[in-house]
């Protein structure tokens, strides 16, 4: 391994009601893919907005490249030669992605110092992107790219800066598997080079394929450094968790009892979605899967009234509906958990009180219509603690929370609705084993209560593991339907990729 870049020691951070880091360190070599893993919560992206300057640390030392360096600003990380790319997305949507990759350094053109010249913006861009291997025009608006291609624009990005340090904080979390490839092609072309790279993600399999070294945090505390060929899984899960987790799969339940909850017959959107018809039973949790793209998210927010139709029914209990909104899909006993919890699920300004009752203040209206605050914090209190909410308290904002957290916020504010068919769009994204595990216990146990649950997932694992049915989609058509006992990873793909089918 190379020389030392980054030392960082005693590093302590604290929040209002939070030690975020306490006494933590963590050492950086050049060539080195080192993985840095904790539950949501444990720290991790804490640590690292400390050493790229986004946090100003209360205490410790960084050392770079040996001389000991205060990092107060993202720009002063910058200029060091250490670039992030962080979990949620940074990009403008309104502007190109030249413009976003080279914002605040765009070249001028010749003797008009005012005027930005746009043709070596995107020339220099283009360059960036022929080096990634990435069939992208640089004049494409950002606002027109899925979530995958923003997040490759962020890596772009990250790297334009040559950076000696590059910090991937969940990179592959919206990604294909072609497109995970193609980035771990480009890892191991910046590690051949020297550069330092921070790799946190919550994909175990990821780690052993493409890091070097691994440390562990938990609870805002630094567990464990390790060789990555020394250790398996599960003893990193042992060293994250410092528990048991929750490993078992759905019981199938009896197929000719079980009554048919929600229809959609014939729905159509434009090329996204075309001619889907499926039916949802009690007590069950339907699995849809599909690569990037297939109409899956578009089904749903279609069903929950997010998106308008062109054409197609919806039947809950035998009976056809119209949902037009999400207040008519909620008033029909629909929840919908948004792939995007931070744009579509949670009022992140708000406390975590706020949240959960968010969908469900019309239960705790009182005299002359006043809301019952004893019973909105009693039932904050019961979510928190049944969902297992690391928060200091309901009364904290819920933009403080980590991102598996604010997950399990949004899951409480439709347990408290208390809706009958709920659909989860990608409910583990971006979180850590034990969280997911955590999850995937409390979807068991609301399909056993009764519940219907619509889950999307992009994980052929999670979805095998969880689903009683597999519904398979691509180009916006169901393409495929398998039972339990039918589906495997093989058999999912083969329906995946029927193009034109």
């Amino acid at each position: 391994m190379g020389v030392v870049l980054v030392s960082m020691e005693g590093i302590e951070k604290n929040f209002p009601g939070v030690h975020a880091l306490n006494q933590c360190k963590f050492v950086l070599r050049s060539g080195e893919v080192h993985a840095l893993i904790g539950e949501n919560g444990a720290g991790k992206s804490t640590l690292m907005k400390v050493l790229t300057g986004v946090y100003s640390k209360d205490s410790g030392h960084i050392f770079y490249k040996g001389n000991e360096v205060e990092i107060n600003t993202p720009k002063a990380a910058q200029e060091l030669g250490i670039s992030i790319i962080h979990q949620e997305l940074n990009l403008m949507p309104h502007l190109t992605i030249a413009q976003n990759i080279f914002i605040g350094r765009e070249p001028r053109a010749k003797g008009v110092n005012f005027f930005l010249n746009e043709k070596e913006i995107n020339q220099k861009t283009k360059e960036l992107l022929n080096k990634m291997h990435l069939n992208l025009d640089p004049t494409t608006k950002v606002s027109d790219l899925t979530v995958a291609k923003q997040q490759i624009v962020e890596i772009a990005k990250a790297l334009s800066f040559n950076a000696e340090v590059l910090i991937m904080d969940e990179p592959t979390a919206a990604l294909t598997e072609s497109e995970i490839d193609e980035l771990f092609n480009i890892i191991r072309q910046l590690r051949s080079k020297g550069t330092g790279i921070v790799y946190i993600s919550h994909r175990m399999d990821e780690l052993k394929k493409i890091c070097d070294t691994v440390t562990v945090m938990r609870d805002g505390c630094y567990i464990d450094t390790r060789d990555m060929k020394d250790v398996t899984i599960d003893d990193i899960i042992k060293m994250m968790v410092g528990r048991t987790i929750y490993d078992s799969s759905p019981e199938v339940p009896d197929e000719t009892s079980r009554e048919v909850v929600l229809e959609v017959k014939n729905l159509n959107r434009g090329k996204s979605i075309r001619n889907v018809n499926f039916q949802l039973k009690k007590g069950e949790i339907l699995g849809f899967a599909g690569l990037m793209g297939a109409g899956r998210t578009e089904v749903a927010r279609a069903i929950f009234g997010a998106d308008p139709i062109d054409s197609g029914e919806f039947y809950i209990h035998g009976k056809k509906v119209n949902i037009k909104s999400p207040e008519d899909a909620v008033r029909f006993g629909i929840g919908y958990l948004s792939e995007d919890r931070k744009r579509y699920g949670l009022a992140l300004g708000m406390d975590v009180e706020t949240n959960v009752v968010l969908t469900s203040f019309k239960k705790f209206l009182g005299f002359l219509g006043f809301v019952n605050s004893s019973n909105t914090k009693a039932t904050a209190v019961n979510y928190v603690e049944t969902l297992r909410i690391k928060t200091p308290g309901i009364e904290q904002k819920v933009k403080n929370l980590s991102g598996g957290n604010q997950q399990k916020v949004v899951i409480g504010k439709w347990l408290t609705r208390d809706c009958d068919i709920l659909i989860f769009d990608e409910p583990t994204r971006g979180i850590d084993v034990g969280a997911k595990s955590e999850i995937y216990k409390l979807l068991n146990d609301l399909a056993q209560q009764g519940k219907s649950i619509i889950m999307i997932s992009s994980e052929l694992p999670e979805i095998l593991r969880m689903s009683h049915r597999v519904m398979v989609m691509c180009e916006g058509r169901i393409t495929g339907e398998l039972s339990v006992s039918e589906a495997s990873q093989e058999r999912i793909m083969s329906h995946a990729t029927k193009r034109g089918a």
